[in-house]
C-alpha cells in the first residue's frame, strides 16, 4: 500500500504544480500579451486542470466583489490537493 500511496502522492504533486503553473500563466496573460509559448502553456495548464475545477465551480460559484469575481473553486481544489498529498505521503 505504501508504494501505491507514494506514487499517487507524486501524481497529486504534479497536479499541484500544474495548478501553480495555471495561476502564474493566468496572471501573465492579465498583464498583457506574452510570447507565444505562454499562450500554448496556458492552454496545456487549463486542459490539465479544468476537468477537476469545472465540477467544483458548478457547486461553488465565484464570489462577486464589485466588478471582479473571486474564484473559490481554484482555492478549494488547491487546498484539497495539498491535504490529499499529505495523507498519501503519510501512508
Amino acid at each position: 500500500m505504501g508504494l501505491i500511496a507514494t506514487l499517487l502522492g507524486f501524481v497529486v504533486t504534479l497536479f499541484i504544480l500544474l495548478l501553480i503553473a495555471r495561476m502564474v500563466l493566468d496572471w501573465v496573460s492579465l498583464a498583457g500579451r506574452g510570447p507565444y509559448w505562454t499562450v500554448r502553456a496556458r492552454r496545456l495548464a487549463h486542459a490539465g486542470t479544468e476537468p477537476v475545477l469545472a465540477p467544483v465551480r458548478r457547486v461553488v460559484p465565484p464570489i462577486r466583489a464589485g466588478g471582479i469575481g473571486i474564484d473559490l473553486a481554484f482555492t478549494l481544489v488547491f487546498v484539497a490537493a495539498l491535504i490529499v498529498r499529505g495523507i498519501l505521503f503519510s501512508l
